[in-house]
């Protein structure tokens, strides 16, 4: 898990130095960043009880980073000024604004691995500010709930990528990718975590309710003027995430939590939990900023 966990990190290192550092140099930085972050993590851990720094793990540690750092070594070429440069180019809109969105949407796709989640819902504080649990309901309410919740996130995500595609670009066929992708990660997430007879337990009623209607309204939607699809796409994130965070407790998480064993991924799951709990708000912020902006001056 160490070695797993640094190897984005020098990946990413390797991508953020080209092109002002290239090859040994780079890749010394990278690992060296690596070294100051793992040492940094680990005499942190002297003052937790209940972890144990130890040199092993800062091995482990460097051992994942001086891999992603040589994976980013071949792979950065293709990124800078490379084919997928070139297609990130003519899909979407070009400048920093428009990779801050495909951040944005790379995010989304992540949250999608906390497998105890309504589906596609984020936005939800409870945990943060004050676990407050409202009172127990039939499982038909619910259902109504997580169906209004993935429809409306799917379709202000559809619209977020509507905002991004390039003019000319095949929309729909963009939009179903990117929600294809979502399901696909969400599965993943299941089978690893969970026994192989639950992988599609996401598949909820509700959850299916909730795609149908979300995907015919998003294919429809994404033709609206540019300036109300930003609108439509920031009313439908705030209510859904005020119905999450108003949503009374969900009939299928006990099932889920006992055949759900997380051990290491106690820490990883926090951390879905965590960018699901902000995403929203970023992302109505990003749609405010689109909205203040040209199509062609995102940069």
């Amino acid at each position: 898990m160490n070695v797993a966990g640094y190897v984005p990190f020098g990946f990413l290192a390797m991508t953020a130095l080209h092109p002002r550092l290239r090859g040994v140099a780079a890749f010394a930085a990278a690992v060296v960043g690596a070294a100051a972050l793992s040492l940094v993590l680990e005499a942190a851990q002297s003052y937790l009880p209940a972890r144990f720094p130890t040199n092993l793990d800062v091995l482990c540690n460097l051992a994942g980073a001086a891999l992603g750092a040589a994976l980013g070594q071949h792979f950065t070429p293709l990124i800078g000024g490379g084919p997928l440069s070139r297609v990130r180019a003519a899909a979407f809109v070009p400048g920093a604004g428009g990779d801050f969105g495909l951040v944005l949407l790379a995010l989304w796709l992540f949250i999608q691995l906390n497998p105890v989640a309504l589906l596609f819902g984020a936005g939800d504080l409870r945990d943060i500010l004050a676990p407050l649990e409202g009172r127990a309901r039939r499982p038909e309410f619910f259902i109504s709930i997580e169906a209004f919740t993935t429809a409306a996130n799917l379709v202000a995500v559809a619209l977020l990528v509507s905002a991004l595609a390039a003019p000319g670009r095949p929309v729909r066929r963009m939009v179903l990718g990117v929600v294809l992708a979502a399901l696909v990660v969400r599965t993943a997430a299941l089978a690893v975590v969970m026994r192989a007879e639950n992988v599609f337990a996401w598949l909820t009623q509700g959850a299916q309710l909730g795609l149908a209607v979300g995907l015919v309204a998003a294919l429809a939607a994404v033709a609206l003027p540019r300036t109300a699809r930003l609108a439509f796409a920031a009313v439908l994130l705030m209510a859904a995430t005020v119905l999450v965070n108003l949503s009374p407790p969900n009939p299928y998480l006990a099932d889920s939590l006992k055949v759900w064993q997380q051990g290491h991924f106690l820490n990883f799951n926090g951390l879905t939990r965590l960018v699901s709990a902000l995403w929203p708000f970023i992302a109505l912020g990003y749609l405010i900023y689109l909205a203040s902006r040209r199509r062609d001056a995102l940069g």
